[in-house]
């Protein structure tokens, strides 16, 4: 917004890079309906409400997924593209946030992953490993970045 490129200005973009690895979409994508061309403008108003954050998922994955993961996943993107840049959260912090989510084990066969799952999980499966700073709160998003 400003035209000056800092560090918060490339969390944001990282943002919504990770964003559109999410959803499947592109940033700003024309053939789509008016409502839905910017990938933010969309997006946004689908965080605040939780029924409909899997909306959010690339429809390609046809659920399977941990829905859990794709809370922890949409709740680093949101901080990332948040619209004041002191608000984001720096870099290293988005890094241990990322490797706590890449060293979550996947078992497709597990309840709890997709649109179908009861989102409960062992919670052995979401420790994690590294010591890193990232926890969960009740609701399986991340918190601590």
């Amino acid at each position: 917004m400003t035209g000056q490129l800092t560090v918060k200005s490339d969390v944001y973009s990282f943002g919504v890079v990770f964003l559109e690895l999410i959803t499947g979409r592109k940033a700003i994508d024309s053939t789509r309906p008016h409502g839905e061309q910017n990938l933010i403008t969309w997006a946004r108003p689908l965080f605040t409400n939780r029924r409909k954050l899997s909306k959010l998922a690339d429809p390609l994955l046809q659920g399977r997924f941990p829905m859990r993961s794709l809370y922890q996943a949409l709740a680093v993107a949101s901080m990332c593209i948040q619209e004041e840049a002191a608000a984001r959260p720096h870099i290293g912090d988005v890094v241990t946030a990322l490797s706590y989510l890449a060293n979550q084990a996947y078992d497709p066969n597990a309840s709890g992953h997709g649109h179908s799952g009861s989102g409960e999980t062992d919670e052995k499966r979401y420790r994690d490993d590294r010591g890193g700073r990232v926890s969960k709160n009740d609701e399986g998003g991340v918190s601590g970045c």
